[in-house]
């Protein structure tokens, strides 16, 4: 049977293939403690599921929902990012509902390159930047994320022809997998390359609400018009604890989301009515447990780089993200540590490889797990490292 040359090109997806390891080790009987994939272990705050429970015994919202997103969810979105942000936006020209961002960053290169055309892709990355460019026909150009650089891609050494050639450029601060940053001195410099080169900025916004220390992310279109060249994705996956309720939102200029929705209106059928509701009390609601998602998730990335430095292991406690990304020990690579590391404490991490080349050396753990399972996974590792 004859498979498209694209699904050839695909690299194996990093959770599917985290996840089998895990059920073959289950299998065996072993104890294994996830550090991988970054799904909040916390619940979906009470008031959000009880809206769902109420609106999903509506009639009027088991039909087909708008392919744009209910006008009472555009607005909600609206108002919550002008609250946030400080940017104004239109609700029914600049808004637009996803089934979860994931989705969206998946469509929006259909929108935007014909088969042949460049995208700027960092690199590390999550995989689905790159994937999206080759499932339509585009040529993934990899922008070097490096320590060195603050995992910041280096603008201005993108030579000119491959500007030219670019139609789009894919970012996401505050960074998975690295767990990096971006200034607003930074976002005006990409402000100002996509606008000499009329390149459009994809900018993953999904971890703006998962920050410490003071820190608080900035978004790109609070840049002077940074809307007209962008599209930046919004998820209420990991500020509310919705991963599985697939719901989210992307906002930008009239017409990149008019041509973004066109191709959503033939793919796609929108998300479930009652869950844009519930997503519309999780917007306008008490945003308390968003607090305190920050507090748990702080003291468990305290508790962490404590315990990995306790090892003799390199890592800086990160201001923003679900994540750390260590340096492996000297004598490893990704893969060979990650695998020791299952293999002499049953202990799952991403490799960072898997993330790209430029993830190569380094390793990604998640703060989605209990307490009490990040002290057992510490000391399981001390026993098998110290």
């Amino acid at each position: 049977m004859k498979v498209a040359k694209r699904i050839e090109e695909l690299p194996p997806y990093l959770f599917a293939e985290i996840d089998r390891r895990i059920e073959e080790k289950r299998s065996q009987g072993v104890d294994v403690i996830n550090f991988g994939v970054g799904d909040p272990d916390l619940p979906t705050p009470p008031h959000i599921v009880e809206t769902l429970c109420r609106e999903a015994e509506r009639p009027e919202n088991h039909r087909y929902p708008s392919y744009r997103g209910m006008a009472r969810f555009r607005r909600a979105a609206a108002e919550w990012f002008a609250r946030r942000f400080g940017v104004e936006l239109d609700a029914e020209s600049e808004v637009l509902a996803l089934i979860g961002s994931k989705e969206g960053i998946a469509h929006l290169p259909m929108a935007l390159l014909d088969p042949g055309d460049v995208a700027l892709v960092p690199d590390p990355a999550y995989p689905v930047y790159r994937t999206s460019v080759i499932f339509c026909g585009g040529t993934p150009v990899l922008m070097p994320l490096v320590e060195e650089e603050g995992f910041l891609p280096r603008l201005r050494d993108i030579p000119d022809e491959v500007w030219h050639r670019a139609e789009m450029i894919f970012l996401n601060y505050p960074n998975n997998p690295t767990a990096a940053v971006a200034g607003r001195d930074f976002l005006e410099e990409l402000a100002h390359y996509a606008r000499k080169h009329q390149v459009v900025i994809a900018h993953d916004l999904a971890y703006s609400e998962i920050t410490y220390d003071g820190y608080v992310a900035p978004s790109l279109l609070e840049i002077p018009g940074a809307k007209e060249i962008a599209v930046e994705f919004h998820s209420l996956s990991k500020t509310y604890n919705m991963t599985g309720w697939r719901v989210g939102f992307a906002v930008g200029g009239r017409e990149l989301i008019s041509a973004f929705a066109a191709v959503k209106e033939n793919i796609d059928s929108g998300v479930f009515n009652a869950v844009q509701l519930a997503a519309v009390s999780a917007l306008e609601g008490p945003q308390d447990c968003v607090e305190r998602n920050r507090e748990v998730y702080r003291r468990r990335r305290d508790m962490l780089v404590e315990g990995l430095r306790s090892i003799g292991w390199r890592v800086e406690p990160p201001v923003a993200t679900l994540y750390l990304w260590m340096k492996v020990p000297e004598g490893y690579d990704s893969s060979a540590f990650a695998g020791e590391l299952l293999e002499k404490a049953e202990v799952v991490v991403a490799p960072g490889s898997a993330y790209g080349e430029r993830g190569e050396g380094y390793v990604r753990f998640s703060l989605t797990i209990p307490d009490q399972r990040i002290r057992e996974g510490v000391e399981r590792m001390k026993r098998a490292f110290s």
